[in-house]
């Protein structure tokens, strides 16, 4: 299976927060997470960015 490197974005904020491997066959780029953002201390929904 391939898997590519994306970058979790707080929606918020717009930091990118986290880098994460996905599998890219089987996974949807408008799925949203809910991840600890350190700028507002709280937990935020993150959005999927494919980068390098």
């Amino acid at each position: 299976m391939a898997r590519e490197w994306v970058w979790l974005i707080c929606t918020e904020t717009g930091d990118q927060n986290y880098r994460v491997t996905i599998d890219s066959k089987e996974f949807d780029t408008k799925k949203t997470f809910n991840k600890f953002c350190p700028r507002l201390r709280k937990r935020t929904e993150h959005k999927v960015k494919k980068g390098k």
